[in-house]
């Protein structure tokens, strides 16, 4: 009986990997039958990429190491969150070191966009920022030439204080390109402090300068941002301890000067004596304000220094920077490998629609 017929279901034939072993190895002796035209497109294929990886632009990675070191984070909990970390957990929020810019916050800090706009808004040279070069050396000045209303090259001025919409658009795009690819952060060891920030561009001295500037900005920002209630509190005490150190300075005087034509008055007039009495009884006064106010500034600039975290650059980069070029040991075979693979889906896809 036939089983085809005796089931509502379309037949199918029972798979074997034999079967499969042996159609593949059918394809194959149906590609090497041309031999010939194989051998030259896999000679064209390692041409081609031969020729690939001459014309490869190369590119530049600046490398640079850091490490942050805040008293305040490590707290209480340094300890207890170095153990937990030897078993892969993170404790990093206790004993105070969950703010805003503690931790691994550090990472996102360093790729916000705000700060890598400054960064390209600085000078490359006298005549450029690192915005211009960089659009210079990835080929979108000619790209963006269909958006400038008066048909020229968009420049960047330094600083950027009052750019256009569309220099602040274009500045976004190239903030986002960054950010793809050419530019990141990495914790190598999450247990430890240290960063690591790598930058990858196709000009050298671009891609020292905005890894430089870029840790140069966040480190500023970072440190101010910590320290910024802190630093508040001691310029207002410096304020006016030097205000009232200058008044304490003209009761001083004007002290003096009251005791010295005391010796020229007649002793009837009680007056003068009180005059005398009223000016030293204000510097008795200004003295203890003085001294208090001094006191907490003191006080004031310790607890800064205290709560200063400190960025201490490990490795930072040097020229000759590490240069990225396509290999001809990868290209070659790369292109071999994709010229064999190409022209044998052809051969076996002309075979099936022959057959068809």
């Amino acid at each position: 009986m036939n089983p085809q017929s005796n089931t509502p279901y379309p037949y199918e034939q029972e798979f074997s990997f034999k079967k499969l072993f042996d159609e593949r190895k059918e394809d194959i002796r149906y590609i090497l039958q041309f031999k010939k035209v194989l051998a030259g497109v896999l000679i064209a294929g390692a041409l081609i990429g031969a020729l690939t990886a001459w014309l490869w632009t190369p590119s530049y990675t600046a490398r640079l190491t850091f490490v942050v070191d805040d008293s305040k984070s490590a707290g209480s909990a340094g300890g207890l969150s170095a153990l937990a970390g030897q078993f892969g957990f993170n404790l990093d929020g206790l004993g105070g070191a969950s703010g805003v810019l503690a931790g691994d916050n550090v990472e996102e800090l360093i790729k916000s966009t705000k700060l890598i706009k400054a960064t390209l808004l600085s000078a490359y040279d006298d005549h450029q920022t690192l915005a211009d070069r960089y659009a210079d050396v990835n080929k979108l000045n000619k790209k963006w030439l269909k958006y400038s209303p008066d048909g020229k090259i968009t420049r960047f001025p330094l600083n950027g204080i009052h750019n256009t919409r569309l220099q602040d658009s274009l500045l976004h795009e190239m903030t986002t390109l960054i950010l793809s690819g050419d530019f990141g952060i990495s914790k190598p060891d999450k247990k430890l402090s240290f960063f690591e920030v790598n930058t990858t561009m196709k000009d050298e001295k671009l891609a020292l300068l905005f890894c430089n500037r870029m840790i140069k900005q966040s480190t500023d920002f970072f440190i101010s941002t910590k320290t910024k209630r802190l630093r508040g509190n001691v310029d207002r005490l410096q304020h006016r301890a030097d205000s009232i150190g200058a008044i304490l300075n003209r009761k001083t005087y004007a002290l003096s000067s009251a005791n010295q034509s005391l010796l020229d008055i007649n002793p009837a007039y009680t007056t003068a004596n009180a005059n005398v009495e009223v000016r030293e009884r204000d510097k008795i006064v200004l003295t203890t304000i003085y001294s208090e106010t001094v006191k907490n500034l003191e006080s004031s600039k310790t607890m800064l220094a205290q709560e200063t975290p400190t960025v201490q650059i490990v490795d930072e980069p040097e020229i000759p920077l590490k240069k990225n070029k396509l290999k001809y040991s990868i290209a070659i075979p790369t292109g071999i490998l994709l010229s064999g693979i190409l022209f044998s889906l052809y051969v076996l896809l002309t075979r099936k629609k022959a057959k068809i």
